[in-house]
């Protein structure tokens, strides 16, 4: 892809999520989702590979479906109420389909069917994309929307989804699908958030984002694809490996570590609003997915050792270089709680 072609396409993903991002109106609100689906397109089919054209294939036909419902919401609304202001939402039809078309948009259970397949026919940077700034528009849309949406489908949508992020993920040894399960999992506690606590969601968005991208980033630096190649990172960089050890934890939400920070506030937040039983659930569902990233972790640095193994290693050919990008963001997976009070 030459570089012109390159910067015209990223450029319009940037346009089409701040166009959604700024606009007030449900017919911009759409187009800027339109082009960011559009601009992503290219990026995903890029490598010329039956398996990321099928990808491709199946990304264009569930966001055009939500895209479809959103526009079809919108328009039910403003026939009832005369309004195309997003903040205008007032018919419960309209909330509802609404409330469905972002589902399939994100990726939550029980519409994530796409999630994974998309992501594992995507190379790693692609995914990431998938998992951080393809959230950006459709969570723009739910947080400026969600004082007018059923919170009971929000609550319920957000226990299946982190439930089944995982559940099914346990039996994952692509890394792309574990971190798509895991991508589940943290917007359903998002959608849980969002129906009590506006700052609570951003952070814990904020957050997800961060922690996902340096995962991603160390991902491709070591080339890693499956749970194998993550056993033999350490031939290539001993730091490396430490910081996706850090990173692994992080997003299982063990303190003192950064991940641990959202989960902590919503469960405080859902048990002021005395629920209990579901603050319980997602506790639960935090065990599910903790083991799979407890597996990656132990798969990554407790087996080490300084035997040779008989698994094919990645021996260092050249002088390994550090990322300064994944230099800069670790320090923030590890070290966020007590800042915690000034976000707040």
């Amino acid at each position: 892809m030459s570089p012109i072609i390159q910067s015209l396409i990223l450029s319009s993903l940037a346009t089409g999520t701040i166009i959604t991002m700024t606009s007030q109106s449900w017919i911009l609100a759409w187009v800027g989702l339109e082009i960011n689906t559009l601009a992503i397109l290219p990026i995903i089919s890029k490598p010329h590979h039956p398996r990321a054209t099928e990808a491709m294939t199946k990304y264009f036909l569930t966001q055009t479906a939500a895209s479809t419902m959103i526009l079809f919401a919108s328009t039910l609304n403003a026939w009832h109420s005369g309004q195309w202001n997003i903040m205008q939402l007032t018919t419960e039809p309209a909330s509802t389909v609404l409330t469905l078309a972002l589902t399939m948009k994100l990726g939550l259970a029980p519409v994530h069917f796409w999630l994974p397949e998309v992501m594992q026919g995507s190379t790693i940077m692609t995914a990431m994309i998938l998992t951080t700034w393809q959230k950006l528009a459709p969570m723009t849309i739910l947080i400026m929307t969600h004082q007018n949406l059923p919170t009971t489908i929000l609550l319920t949508i957000g226990i299946i989804s982190s439930l089944w992020g995982g559940w099914a993920g346990l039996n994952q040894t692509q890394l792309r699908k574990i971190l798509a399960y895991s991508s589940i999992a943290h917007l359903g506690w998002i959608y849980v958030a969002i129906s009590m606590d506006e700052t609570i969601t951003i952070l814990t968005l904020l957050i997800y984002i961060l922690l996902t991208s340096l995962i991603f980033l160390s991902m491709n630096t070591s080339h890693s694809k499956t749970m194998k190649d993550m056993a033999t990172t350490w031939t290539l960089s001993p730091t490396l490996t430490t910081f996706m050890l850090l990173t692994l934890l992080s997003l299982g939400g063990l303190p003192p570590l950064t991940g641990f920070l959202p989960k902590w506030l919503i469960l405080q937040e859902l048990t002021t609003h005395h629920l209990t039983p579901i603050a319980t659930l997602l506790a639960f569902s935090t065990l599910l997915s903790l083991f799979f990233y407890l597996r990656l972790s132990y798969t990554t640095t407790i087996t080490l050792h300084p035997n040779p193994t008989t698994m094919s290693n990645k021996w260092r050919q050249k002088k390994y270089k550090h990322s300064k990008l994944i230099s800069t963001m670790m320090p923030v997976t590890t070290t966020m709680i007590p800042m915690s009070p000034i976000m707040l």
